[in-house]
């Protein structure tokens, strides 16, 4: 405040000094000193009171700087204080929103698995609703429904949240199919026949497993179709036997009948199995020379087995009579015995050598022989043709699959290899004929292979007595001369 004083008071002592300069000039000095006395008395009074003014004003200032001091130290303190308590409030906020994050953390983990059980709930509730709706729809029980089941597509559907009420709906739909599982229907439903027309006929549903018809005395199984709700009958009929039992199974005279449990997957494969002269016909023109291969050598079989069981003898008992009757010389009883017998092999081989018993050893031996080389050719006729006929028919079954390659390379060159419908006949062909080439081969050659092994055998007999007679003879020669 002094400072602003003095620089107040600088210009005025200037321009008094400059006035009473220039007035010297012209007036007294004294009179310019007197003036300039007064006025610097009244210049130094009014500086005293501006001064006295200017430090009243500071004295002010400076209590009401200490008075807001004051003021401002206590709300120094006050906020200090509050700030405090807020610090505190944060950290048991800070403390507060731990717990309550590791809270929001396991809340949703366990919402997480909540959604995870509640969408494998829901998955599985949609499955068994299309398992059900396809049970249904695959059901023969559900072509006597007026109304067709469509609420099981809508709780299957993704975009539709299956509440409690369609989980009741669904089970009661589970257990309803459940009971109408064990029913047997029997009522008169529209059918397509074999004809393809529309008529109405007498029906027996059994359960979801498979549904017969009968009209005017024809039996025979149904299949369903789902799409249409529509019952068709089988292409093929059943066997009379099957027809047989399920006639009596629908007019209640029967407890049992067959049935497709598969549900309609077995009933299928009746319709599209072939007969063996269906497949025969597939294999082409080679087919029919391997079965009247096969032919003759059936007849050929049968004519041996024929032959070599009329030629079966007990030659153990004949061979006794003969030696007992041999021992005793009694040579026209041998032959007569002999005689009888004469249909069989052995006994005509034995009467040879009865009528060359005068003969020494080494030439009844060969006589024997040569009966014995005599009966072999009737014993072995066509065995040989039977092994020729079980060569041929392999090769030609490989004749056939040849041809039948070569047409399906044919086919495959002309459209290529798009539809494989154009390629199965002549692989048909090929497999077939192959087949029946096999199938022929096998039991001729098993079949000349025993009847060999019986030829072989009755000769093994017929040397073996051929042998024990020229024994007996030779000790009836030796026993005269003992004697």
């Amino acid at each position: 405040m002094k400072f602003t004083i003095k620089i107040c008071l600088c210009p005025l002592i200037c321009l008094m000094l400059l006035g009473t300069s220039l007035l010297a000039n012209a007036q007294d000095m004294r009179v310019v000193n007197k003036q300039a006395d007064k006025t610097k008395a009244a210049l130094i009074a009014k500086v005293a009171k501006e001064e006295l003014s200017a430090q009243q004003q500071a004295t002010k200032s400076r209590n009401l700087i200490l008075t807001n001091r004051t003021k401002l130290e206590r709300a120094i303190k006050e906020l200090q204080q509050k700030a405090g308590l807020l610090d505190q409030e944060i950290a048991g906020l800070k403390t507060q929103q731990a717990t309550l994050t590791k809270e929001e953390q396991e809340v949703s983990q366990d919402l997480a698995q909540t959604d995870q059980i509640l969408n494998e709930l829901v998955g599985v509730i949609r499955i068994n609703a299309k398992d059900i709706d396809t049970l249904i729809s695959e059901n023969h029980q559900t072509a006597l429904l007026k109304d067709p089941v469509d609420y099981l597509a809508k709780i299957g559907d993704k975009n539709n949240f299956p509440g409690m009420d369609g989980v009741h709906l669904l089970a009661d739909t589970l257990f309803s199919q459940i009971e109408k599982t064990g029913e047997v229907s029997r009522s008169v439903l529209p059918i397509i026949d074999r004809n393809g027309n529309t008529i109405d006929a007498e029906t027996l549903i059994l359960g979801p497993f498979c549904a017969v018809y009968r009209i005017k005395g024809e039996v025979g199984y149904l299949h369903y179709s789902s799409a249409g709700r529509q019952f068709y009958a089988l292409s093929k009929l059943p066997s009379r036997r099957m027809q047989k039992q399920l006639a009596k199974y629908i007019d209640a005279e029967s407890d049992s009948l067959p049935m497709d449990i598969t549900r309609g997957a077995a009933l299928q494969q009746l319709s599209y199995s072939l007969s063996f002269l269906d497949q025969v016909k597939k294999g082409g023109p080679i087919a029919w020379p391997i079965l009247t291969i096969f032919v003759f050598g059936i007849l050929i079989v049968i004519e041996r087995i024929i032959f070599i069981v009329r030629i079966r003898f007990d030659s153990d008992t004949f061979m006794q009579q003969i030696s007992i009757a041999a021992l005793q010389l009694h040579w026209q009883e041998c032959e007569d015995y002999c005689s009888r017998h004469l249909h069989k092999p052995v006994a005509r081989v034995i009467n040879a050598g009865l009528k060359s018993r005068e003969l020494d050893r080494e030439d009844m031996e060969n006589v024997l022989q040569e009966a014995i080389l005599r009966e072999i050719p009737p014993m072995e006729r066509f065995l040989s043709t039977l092994g020729m006929l079980a060569a041929i028919s392999p090769l030609l079954g490989l004749l056939g699959t040849v041809t039948g390659m070569i047409a399906t390379f044919h086919i495959i060159t002309l459209h290529g290899t798009s539809d494989p419908k154009l390629m199965s006949g002549g692989i048909s062909e090929a497999l077939v004929t192959t087949m029946l080439g096999l199938g022929v081969a096998i039991p001729l050659m098993l079949a000349q292979t025993l009847l060999n092994r019986a030829v072989e055998k009755e000769i093994g007999i017929m040397e073996e007595k051929g042998v024990t007679l020229v024994n007996i003879i030779h000790k009836s020669r030796i026993a005269p001369c003992k004697a």
